[in-house]
């Protein structure tokens, strides 16, 4: 067994716990763990069977593997970064062969309720051997949590099963043999309904963690990299052995291996299981890649930047694991109703059995009630209806490139009625791109772009990368002698003229003639927050007006305008000048009395504080920079960009893996149809049991129909979670979509 050496440093350690069976169990972990010395908080997850503890670096694995087998169950240490241990091969397969085996015996036991006759002693042989062959499990079960002084559903359909055999028994030998006044039946039926919902259940179970598996399986175990000391040469070495710095070949169709920056090559690559974008992206060098996401056409070669835990993947693998693992402060409730369940049970079942005595009913009348309390009461449902949901939804939310970091976070997120975005890189492309192009009156302006696009194409300066981008229509012009003055601007010789693109202050020094109408249009430009340069010929004459600015992203107008359609105010928080975040806000529809310009980091927190404080409801912010960081922090919900630092990513609840604000509206619905069927799964695990168990007291209830019941009430709330699964990304409206992709203002 694994040990943890001893030290101060606080420490996340994580279990797998077996043998826990319902709610009741986990309180009964989470308790024995919380009792060790140095264990600050426990969170144990009965759908994925995994116990997370925090404390501090001097408790081991040992100890708290000690402490749960105390409590009656199994534990063994998970390794950081090991994928999930899948199911034994064949062991689902077993466990239904177990459950056919047990209702093949059964059959015969029914034949009685119909009217046939079956002889006592194969009555008794045929339940002994479901009783306590197939029902072997729940008394083991029973036996650990009874040692434990505690209680579970194991204990409840043991003590209840037996019952109805001993009482079988009783009345098999005080009649001689009567046939009617046997109930083997009872016990071999809620025994074979238990297993077979059992069964059901861990089969549900197992697709709520499709998710993590599907993360899981994007890991290739090779890499093929150029040889360290004789680049000529490839090899395939295990993904484990690949270095930082080490160049990667990736051929079309293979997965890549690494995350990494593309060297040499050209091609498109399939991203769609890491950040959900469905189309393939271009990649050439100098782009970054991701490991796990799959070549398309070209042979490209990367060189590694992250291995190992830093890698996406794995981080991503982390998240995913450590939302599912957490628990939502709605699961309090279940907590504290779990703490007392069992114990409040056996005793209705014995104030049961005492009522139906007092009353003057038989023996066996009074005993089979108090065995129905017994078995509609197990809390399987409880324990299962919000981590089964949580899985679900953290699950689903992975799969569109929506990384929910906490249970909290996605809980929370259903109550969002603020969202306060950042500007440049969240709404807005975040690179400039030329917004206006007005030419002088008597100007040809594709001639005048095609000279501005001259002088700039071999620089790498971005306004210049605009200009040459926005001229792809225009005439060419090849440019020579080019030169940068400092300060004012770049000039060259294009076809035989000198010509310039400068500032204000170099045609002022100049003392170049501007036109009225391009002086007026270059002051409405820059009260828009743009920049403004101007296309120069020889000393005097102005050809054009060239604005530069950010452009909105195609999809922010639709996520803005769905966001209002589901009853969520929008709000621009940016460090931009006045006018440019008013213009931004215009062209996406925020209204001006929710755009606050000119913010510095701190003053971005002081307006997310003040939109908390005006109770409004809860309040995230969306962001992507090292700025944004103090904000997204103050939010309620932190909502960041992973294109951007990882600060802001380390600060916020929620993670957006592409740079798509249409993914905020995503993650809210996420999370309001998963507090919606967590709200379901509860409120049928406690009406299951607010019916049942009056109906099994009064008599109302066979012992068998509550066994399909109890069944029935944990197979469907774990179905009712995997429907969250079928969720769908709302396409936004076409007409918005091609709204929001054009310019701030468009060219003239």
């Amino acid at each position: 067994m694994m040990s943890t050496a001893p030290s101060e440093n606080p420490r996340t350690a994580e279990l797998a716990v077996s043998g826990m069976t319902c709610a009741s169990c986990v309180a009964r972990v989470e308790k024995v763990l919380r009792r060790v010395p140095g264990v600050e908080s426990v969170a144990v997850n009965l759908a994925t069977e995994k116990a997370t503890v925090h404390a501090s670096g001097t408790v081991t694995d040992d100890q708290l593997v000690a402490a749960i087998a105390k409590a009656g169950y199994e534990a063994a240490p998970i390794l950081p970064d090991a994928a999930p241990a899948a199911a034994a091969p064949g062991a689902f397969d077993r466990e239904l062969a177990a459950v056919l085996a047990s209702g093949v015996l059964t059959l015969p036991l029914l034949a009685p309720m119909f009217g046939a006759t079956l002889n006592p002693w194969l009555q008794l042989a045929l339940a002994s051997v479901v009783q306590f062959g197939f029902g072997a499990r729940f008394y083991i079960g029973g036996y650990r949590a009874a040692r434990a002084f505690a209680g579970n559903m194991d204990l409840l359909v043991a003590l209840g099963t037996s019952a109805a055999w001993g009482l079988s028994v009783y009345q098999m030998f005080a009649h001689g043999g009567m046939t009617e006044h046997l109930f083997f039946e009872a016990s071999a039926v809620v025994i074979t309904l238990v297993r077979f919902g059992k069964w059901l259940e861990a089969r549900a179970k197992r697709q709520t963690t499709d998710a993590i598996r599907a993360l899981n399986a994007l890991r290739p175990d090779k890499a093929r990299v150029r040889d360290r000391d004789d680049p000529a040469r490839e090899r395939d070495v295990p993904l484990a052995d690949v270095r930082i710095g080490d160049i990667a070949i990736v051929r079309p169709g293979e997965r890549v291996p690494v995350d990494g920056i593309v060297r040499e090559g050209r091609t498109h690559i399939d991203e769609s299981l890491i950040t959900g974008e469905s189309l393939p992206v271009a990649k050439e060098p100098g782009a970054r890649t991701t490991g796990g996401s799959i070549n398309g056409e070209g042979v490209i070669a990367i060189e590694t930047t992250a291995i190992g835990a830093e890698t996406t993947l794995a981080r991503i693998i982390r998240l995913v694991e450590s939302a599912q693992a957490e628990k939502a402060p709605i699961q309090r409730l279940v907590d504290r109703v779990s703490a007392v369940f069992v114990p409040a049970i056996l005793a209705i079942a014995l104030v049961t059995l005492a009522g139906w005595f007092w009353h003057g009913a038989a023996a066996e009348t009074a005993l089979l009630n108090a065995v129905a309390v017994l078995v509609i009461a197990c809390p399987c449902a409880l324990g299962l209806a919000t981590p089964t949901a949580i899985m679900a939804g953290t699950g689903v939310a992975a799969r569109q490139g929506i990384l929910i970091k906490d249970a909290q976070a996605l809980e929370q997120a259903h109550a969002i009625r603020i969202v306060a975005f950042d500007k440049t890189g969240t709404l807005t492309v975040g690179k400039p791109s030329l917004v206006a192009f007005d030419a002088a009156p008597g100007q040809n302006r594709a001639h005048a772009l095609g000279l501005a696009a001259a002088v700039q194409r071999m620089s790498e300066h971005p306004l210049a990368k605009a200009v040459v981008a926005a001229a792809t229509d225009a005439p060419r012009f090849e440019a020579s002698a080019a030169r940068a003055v400092a300060g004012r601007g770049v000039e060259a010789a294009v076809d035989g003229r000198r010509i310039a693109i400068g500032s204000a202050r170099w045609v002022a020094e100049l003392g170049a003639d501007v036109p009225s109408s391009l002086a007026k249009r270059a002051n409405e430009l820059e009260a828009q927050g743009n920049t403004v340069s101007w296309l120069i010929e020889g000393n005097k004459a102005v050809l054009a007006l060239l604005a530069f600015g950010d452009t909105v992203k195609p999809t922010a107008r639709a996520a803005i305008e769905r966001l209002a359609r589901m009853g969520v105010r929008s709000a621009l928080v940016t460090g931009d000048n006045e006018g440019s975040a008013r213009n931004v806000a215009r062209a996406l529809g925020i209204p001006s009395d929710l755009v606050f310009a000119q913010t510095l980091p701190d003053d971005k927190a002081r307006v997310v504080a003040q939109l908390k404080a005006s109770g409004d409801g809860i309040v995230a912010m969306a962001g992507d920079g090292i700025n944004d960081a103090p904000a997204l922090a103050a939010a309620d919900i932190g909502i960041a960009m992973a294109s951007g630092t990882d600060v802001a990513i380390e600060a916020a609840g929620i993670t957006l893996m592409r740079g798509d604000p249409a993914l905020v509206a995503d993650a809210i619905d996420i999370s309001r149809r998963t507090y919606r069927k967590i709200q379901q799964n509860l409120f049928w695990a406690f009406v299951y049991n607010l019916i049942g168990i009056p109906l099994a007291a009064f008599g109302l209830l066979d012992p068998m129909f509550a066994g399909a019941a109890m069944a029935f009430s944990s197979v469907s709330v774990v179905t009712n979670a995997l429907l969250l699964r079928t969720w769908r990304a709302q396409a936004g409206a076409p007409a918005d979509a091609a709204r929001a992709g054009k310019p701030i203002t468009r060219p003239a």
